[in-house]
């Protein structure tokens, strides 16, 4: 699979050599989704917390009598139905936290991938290089290559030339950059364009290839 090259001022230079298993794959749309609810939950804090009637403050005192009043018979004002009682059944603090096989995390990501390329989304660029952190040089960028809307731009590592881009986009609220190790479904399908350096393609080779999956069947094996 080929796909055009263009370089920083948005002008093609050529083609490179794409992998059908990572951008050619049809697209398991209820396994993304499942990926997205993985990612939602674990998300969680789960930190939400309530007092029942046993740990809120108040009088240990019954109330009244049990009979003779002609009213209802109360054994505390901490009970939830009083103001200021407890709470019944509220929640309390919780893991979230769903887990999901590697092997299906990555055919997510895949599957993603492939979705965004199928709609000519991805934009592949020969390198993305700024001499100093300034939002109107990433400004430029994104106006060259017709980045309208939510942008994701990938980067391979944290060099210094990858974090003056990040500096560059970070004054940009429908933009942002992610590192490949990164690469998610939510981030995915939520922006509109992503752009995708030459450095970065062995970066997601090695993690979302056929040798990616080989390897990990291996050492489950093991």
């Amino acid at each position: 699979m080929q796909a055009t090259l263009y370089n920083q001022g948005g002008e093609s230079v050529g083609t490179i050599e794409l992998s059908d298993y990572i951008f050619g794959a049809t697209p398991n749309v209820p396994l993304m989704h499942q990926y997205v609810v993985m990612q939602a939950a674990n998300k969680r804090l789960g930190t939400q917390s309530t007092r029942g009637r046993g740990e809120v403050k108040g009088s240990t005192r019954k109330l009244y009598r049990q009979k003779g009043t002609g009213r209802a018979r109360q054994g505390s004002i901490r009970a939830p139905h009083h103001a200021g009682g407890g709470i019944a059944h509220g929640p309390h603090p919780r893991s979230y936290r769903v887990s999901m096989p590697r092997k299906m995390r990555r055919s997510a990501v895949r599957s993603a991938l492939s979705a965004k390329y199928a709609v000519a989304a991805i934009r592949f660029v020969d390198q993305i290089t700024f001499p100093q952190p300034r939002t109107k040089d990433a400004v430029i960028f994104l106006q060259a290559h017709a980045c309208v809307g939510k942008t994701l731009i990938i980067v391979e590592n944290k060099s210094v030339a990858n974090q003056i881009v990040q500096r560059s986009a970070n004054n940009l609220p429908q933009v942002r950059t992610l590192l490949a190790h990164y690469l998610n479904v939510r981030d995915l399908l939520h922006y509109d364009n992503i752009i995708i350096p030459q450095a970065a393609l062995p970066v997601i080779e090695g993690i979302l290839g056929p040798r990616a999956d080989a390897a990990a069947a291996a050492s489950e094996e093991e």
